[in-house]
């Protein structure tokens, strides 16, 4: 009777242990919007993925919200990224869409900022005892409207240098994110991608929350 007990709580409690998910928070621009829904598929049965509300956009909006976004969830991975937004030139003036303008316009932050700015970030997302990813920014086209071509590997070297200061896991992405945008770029000038370069960059963002997950259940 003793034996049978034992067996029928153990069938009862074990699926419940091994079933239990990890719960990821992506924090980024409207690059990861895009992939997320293919990383939330294929971490199904894994992990439960959220993306913050909306965009992330710039660090200044990082700074504002992060404690919106945080909420009072325990995160088991919190994946950030920040860059885009703040490399990119606006103006007034400016037609383009979301006032780009990189010949008139003022840069959202400068390198050095943007350094600051995700320096003071990081120090809150480690008070969450969170395993932390940073993700580098995406690919900037030729012929971008707002962007300068080559700023993003600017940017992530002062973002590198901030996440080897505080030991923070990073998922380098940008070199095969400009591959990707040759074959699935949106438009040749423009830093979107098409639903299969998503779904290649989801690859990307995949491959490394599983190995952060198994460093977890070691």
């Amino acid at each position: 009777m003793t034996k049978l007990l034992i067996l029928l709580i153990a069938v009862l409690i074990i699926p419940r242990v091994m079933v239990e998910k990890k719960k990821i928070l992506i924090i980024g621009d409207s690059i990861s919007i895009g992939y997320t829904p293919y990383v939330r598929d294929a971490l199904a049965d894994k992990a439960i993925v959220v993306h913050n509300p909306g965009n992330a956009q710039h660090t200044g909006t990082g700074l504002a919200k992060l404690d919106e976004w945080l909420g009072d969830e325990k995160w088991d991975i919190i994946q950030f990224n920040w860059g885009l937004w703040d490399l990119c030139y606006r103006s007034p003036d400016s037609s383009e869409f979301g006032k780009k303008d990189k010949i008139n316009g003022v840069v959202e932050f400068t390198v050095e900022e943007y350094k600051t700015n995700l320096e003071k970030l990081v120090k809150r997302l480690l008070l969450t005892n969170a395993k932390l990813v940073f993700v580098t920014t995406s690919f900037v086209p030729d012929g971008e409207r707002g962007r300068m071509v080559g700023d993003d590997k600017i940017y992530n070297k002062a973002a590198l240098e901030v996440m080897k200061k505080y030991h923070i896991q990073v998922n380098d992405i940008n070199k095969a994110s400009k591959k990707i945008h040759k074959i699935e770029g949106k438009a040749a000038n423009d830093v979107h991608y098409t639903e299969e370069g998503y779904k290649l960059l989801a690859d990307k963002i995949v491959s490394c929350l599983e190995k952060e997950m198994k460093k977890g259940d070691k």
